[in-house]
């Protein structure tokens, strides 16, 4: 391996890691390692905002559209298979991209090993659910886990459910698995956030929701949820296909889901800078300035000029 760098740039959803991202990759000669939780699934290249064919031919990128809807997935496995891909890397730098909080901690920190939780609890807290709905299982979160209630989807039972699960097994908080002293890594960290004014990024993502829908978001969706039906697998309870799918189920009307699309999507962008706010070592780049000047600006940060620093 002769990676001695690892650049990685985050920011909310719809704020515009992808281009930056190619761009810098292109800059630097190197490959993007995606960093986010539902791309790396086929078949939902629209709701996710997944690259492109013509943008992965142009860059080099990993973790993109490599599993089965049904498939499992989260940040410990994550961690190992970046990890991976990282020690195979010829190049002096690689780029870590995405807006996954907990994937971005997962390689950058590291992640202790989540207990086996089990299945007496697991039965506990599915009846919880079954008895109190989504609610029980969001006031359960916000008292047993404050910080994740504040980067999880709120409206994902099945990440409130395993969160629940982990306090109620370990007798710790489920934020706490990621390591409180960060893991050392055999190169160096170097974090770009990318920033706008709220008023303009919640423009962004409203408009991007209405190209999604004139893209084909609906029929992706739909032949989705055809597949699994009343069987749902944890790729699709997300924001853009949730809401969809409870309008296939006469829940409620189709510009009743559009809306819930980009109201949600705001507030994950909210809780995303929420996160990152947190992270001291992020150096915020203004996402409004030229490319030209974005580049220049990482390069200052990878040479460790004081302004980055």
């Amino acid at each position: 391996m002769r990676l001695n760098t690892l650049l990685v740039i985050v920011g909310p959803t719809g704020v515009g890691k992808t281009e930056l991202s190619l761009r810098a990759a292109e800059h630097y000669g190197c490959a993007i390692l995606n960093a986010d939780s539902r791309q790396i699934y086929r078949d939902l290249p629209i709701g996710t905002a997944a690259p492109t064919m013509e943008q992965m031919q142009r860059v080099q990128h990993y973790f993109v559209g490599t599993h089965e809807l049904q498939q499992n997935y989260n940040a410990g496995q994550f961690e190992r298979d970046c990890m991976e891909v990282i020690s195979r890397q010829s190049s002096d730098v690689s780029i870590l991209s995405g807006g996954s909080m907990m994937y971005i901690d997962a390689v950058c920190k590291g992640l202790d090993d989540i207990p086996d939780v089990p299945q007496e609890i697991r039965d506990e807290v599915q009846a919880m659910y079954g008895k109190g709905g989504l609610e029980a299982l969001q006031q359960a979160v916000q008292q047993l886990d404050p910080d994740y209630w504040n980067e999880v989807d709120q409206h994902n039972p099945q990440r409130l459910m395993h969160c629940i699960e982990v306090c109620r097994v370990s007798g710790k908080t489920y934020s706490s698995f990621r390591k409180q002293k960060a893991v050392e890594r055999p190169f160096r960290i170097v974090k770009i956030g990318l920033e706008r004014q709220r008023d303009e990024l919640y423009r962004r993502i409203d408009a991007r929701v209405d190209e999604m829908m004139q893209e084909g978001l609906l029929k992706e969706a739909e032949n989705a949820y055809l597949r699994f039906k009343d069987n749902l697998p944890n790729s699709l309870n997300t924001v853009g296909y949730k809401e969809l799918i409870a309008y296939f189920r006469g829940q409620t009307d189709l510009d009743e889901a559009i809306r819930l699309i980009k109201q949600n999507s705001r507030h994950y962008a909210k809780r995303q800078m929420t996160w990152f706010r947190q992270d001291k070592d992020i150096h915020w780049l203004d996402a409004t300035i030229s490319y030209e000047e974005q580049i220049r600006y990482m390069d200052a940060c990878l040479n460790g000029e004081s302004k980055c620093m």
